[in-house]
């Protein structure tokens, strides 16, 4: 079969018309979007975009952008109020390990994308795997968009307390899909700690432990 894998015949995970995405936006009449190039789609998706856009001054100017689609996700951070205490992760991240990270395990909130979920199924479903807990009541805190510069992700981020009866497993995520997790327990004020000396250095898990202490259950 000829053509293009991911464009016009499926590439290794059934997908075509990747290089459509893009073409239709309508919402910025200072942007107009020209072409879209597939550069790769082993997993995730990278195109390349050419684009005119109008300046602040009226001038157009024709650029390029490179965007790494992945999917948006959720994440979720589980506290033990009476406790005082939160419900981590801890796994090696290879990007962050070949840019200066001393071992690459970084101690992070559950999290995962959601796969044409809808952000609190997924969340639940990242706990469930990842933390071995069944989550009741869940919280949205806020979305947000983590890279804009060059990632299209968007993250859903939640809140849930919990409690040691919730622990319906021993979590660790998928052996599967490749994940090794550890189940970390900590001290609130430990983990708002490790966030100042850098021990945790995860973007959205540093973002939800400062949420928790300014406007969230930990609150003064």
């Amino acid at each position: 079969m000829s053509g293009t894998p991911g464009i016009d015949v499926p590439d290794s995970r059934g997908r075509t018309g990747l290089d459509r995405v893009g073409r239709d936006l309508t919402g910025n009449p200072d942007v107009v979007v020209r072409d879209v190039e597939l550069l790769a789609s082993g997993w995730h998706v990278l195109r390349r975009t050419t684009l005119d856009r109008r300046r602040r001054d009226g001038r157009w100017v024709t650029e390029q952008r490179e965007t790494y689609d992945r999917g948006n996700g959720a994440t979720l951070l589980l506290y033990d109020l009476e406790r005082r205490s939160v419900l981590l992760t801890r796994q090696f991240r290879y990007p962050v390990y070949v840019n200066g990270h001393p071992d690459g395990l970084l101690l992070e909130t559950a999290a995962g994308l959601l796969d044409d979920d809808a952000p609190e199924v997924a969340v639940r479903r990242e706990a469930e795997e990842e933390l071995g807990v069944s989550v009741g009541e869940l919280e949205h805190v806020f979305d947000v968009f983590m890279s804009p510069g060059s990632v299209t992700e968007r993250l859903h981020f939640y809140a849930a307390p919990y409690r040691p009866a919730d622990r319906t497993g021993t979590g660790g995520g998928l052996e599967e899909e490749g994940e090794d997790i550890e189940v970390v327990e900590l001290p609130f004020d430990q983990a708002l700690a490790m966030v100042d000396d850098g021990r945790i250095a995860d973007a959205k898990t540093v973002m939800l432990l400062q949420w928790a202490a300014l406007r969230g259950p930990f609150r003064a």
